[in-house]
């Protein structure tokens, strides 16, 4: 196994575990405990772990953009109780632009079953997954390729975007403040955020619970300027009563509730 390919499966299961230790992954990948160390302290480096005595922890810091592979393994459940609800506010014929985020694949892989559905994304993931779906029309913005995130960014496709005029667009967000709005650690996926929800009709926020009470390091909108928020559990009541005052469909997973 390649260093970086080492490193890469440390980082998901930091991910997914929270933390690790020097000694157990030693022994899981057959190399030395100083190999494991000099690993680490890659890690901590390139912002992604916090080193402690004996091993790591993930770093918890919003601002970090960890790779879509490692994203895709997080939060599962919860990007599953999401993409469910999304995907039922999607009808066949609709126009929807999707962003690049672990939750978006899932909202498509949810709707499969529907017909002539055309589709913008800046998805490079949801773009591989829909290669062999005759019936949809599938539309990428073009754009740079961000290094590790499996999407396209940038003037060019913001500027693409800006030429449609569609139903639904759904993006997520890394935080979610009463009085910061929503935002994202990067200006150019907030600015294509910004865009696609200025094409859209209807604009669905999709954000975990573990996002609420959160803030990023740039703005992507006020939270009055999106239509729907979409979460995995029912935020608090000053969250419910805001969402209301401010005329936004709350949707969630009515089954955790007690």
């Amino acid at each position: 196994m390649l260093a970086i390919e080492r490193r890469n499966a440390i980082l998901s299961k930091l991910s997914v575990e929270g933390k690790v230790v020097v000694s157990d992954l030693s022994r899981e990948f057959s190399v030395t405990e100083e190999t494991i160390r000099r690993d680490l302290e890659k890690l901590e480096q390139d912002g992604l772990a916090r080193k402690t005595y004996g091993g790591a922890v993930k770093n918890e810091n919003f601002n970090i953009d960890l790779p879509f592979h490692i994203r895709n393994q997080t939060n599962v459940e919860s990007k599953r109780k999401i993409a469910a609800l999304i995907s039922d506010m999607i009808k066949d014929g609709d126009c929807i632009m999707l962003d690049s985020s672990t939750t978006a694949l899932c909202v498509i892989k949810n709707i499969l079953d529907r017909k002539k559905i055309t589709l913008i994304t800046n998805s490079i993931e949801i773009l591989i997954e829909l290669c062999n779906k005759p019936d949809w029309m599938i539309i990428s913005t073009g754009g740079v390729l961000k290094e590790g995130g499996l999407s396209l960014l940038g003037y060019q496709a913001e500027r693409m975007v800006a030429g449609y005029n569609v139903d639904i667009a759904i993006c997520s967000c890394k935080g979610l403040d009463r009085e910061k709005g929503v935002t994202d650690s990067n200006e150019r996926d907030s600015e294509i955020k910004k865009a696609f929800f200025a094409s859209a009709k209807r604009k669905v926020l999709a954000v975990d619970s573990s996002k609420f009470d959160k803030t990023s390091f740039v703005k992507v909108c006020d939270i009055n300027e999106v239509d729907v928020i979409v979460t995995d559990n029912a935020p608090d009541t000053r969250w419910q009563e805001r969402i209301t005052r401010d005329g936004i469909e709350l949707v969630f997973d009515a089954s955790e509730e007690i």
